[in-house]
């Protein structure tokens, strides 16, 4: 195979699986890793890839494109549910506050809160809210500000201010991406700033982000490593990927 037709196949698959490793890609063309990281440059070089710590995503993946709610939803539903599974188990004890974020991983969260042990609850998300309001245990409190279309979420100062006042035992928060070197990431500024904001309000921290966030960087930073207490992704996560930010101190937990 010449080194075209190489870099050709090698940026079709990062495009169709969505995060390839440097490592995966030579074996996968039996080539070196050198070769492999020569062959990224240059198809970052054509805006074709991205390059991460460790391998490549879709360009797509680190511009400050934001999908609809209703497309974060339809993707990698399997990993979201069981990510929102486990999260069940950092739930506080009866009579405990948590935060909730906007984003699909959270939305499954709410839904699968049970029934049987009270909770009081704080969103900025009407999704969110739409579910816990069933839910008999849940005393749900719904945060003021403008609702994004894009993520049917209040954001602006009238969130960031009420969340200022508040301090709850817990919040889990989404991300769009996620690196020790970048922290956790989202493409707009304002979801940015409410995201901040919760991850101030609360005394533990837990991000929810499926392995395909991992190793992404988007534009704005909302919490560094050393402000989240705990991710729980998926077993698709990298290895290197999970001890880097174990070693960071974030607890990885692995759905």
């Amino acid at each position: 195979m010449y080194a075209e037709e190489r870099q050709q196949a090698m940026a079709r698959a990062v495009a169709a699986r969505g995060r390839l490793s440097v490592a995966e890609l030579a074996s996968e063309y039996d080539v070196t890793t050198e070769t492999v990281r020569r062959d990224l440059s240059a198809l970052e070089a054509l805006g074709l890839v991205r390059r991460v710590h460790g391998g490549a995503v879709p360009a797509s993946a680190l511009t400050s494109l934001e999908y609809g709610l209703a497309e974060r939803d339809a993707a990698r539903p399997a990993e979201k549910e069981a990510i929102a599974r486990t999260a069940l188990e950092l739930l506080p004890p009866a009579g405990g506050s948590i935060l909730l974020d906007a984003g699909s991983t959270t939305a499954r969260l709410a839904e699968a809160l049970p029934r049987d042990r009270r909770l009081v609850v704080f969103t900025h998300s009407v999704p969110v809210a739409a579910r816990l309001v069933v839910n008999p245990a849940v005393e749900l409190h719904l945060l003021p500000g403008t609702v994004r279309p894009a993520t049917q979420a209040a954001v602006g100062p009238e969130t960031v201010a009420a969340l200022g006042q508040l301090r709850v035992d817990l919040a889990f928060v989404g991300t769009n991406g996620v690196t020790v070197g970048h922290g956790f990431s989202t493409p707009d500024a304002t979801e940015a700033a409410t995201k901040r904001a919760i991850v101030g309000a609360a005394r533990h921290v837990v991000v929810l982000a499926d392995a395909t966030k991992v190793g992404v960087e988007t534009t704005v930073r909302f919490a560094a490593t050393d402000e989240v207490d705990v991710l729980v992704t998926d077993s698709e996560i990298d290895g290197s990927q999970r001890k880097e930010l174990v070693s960071a101190g974030v607890e990885v937990v692995v759905a």
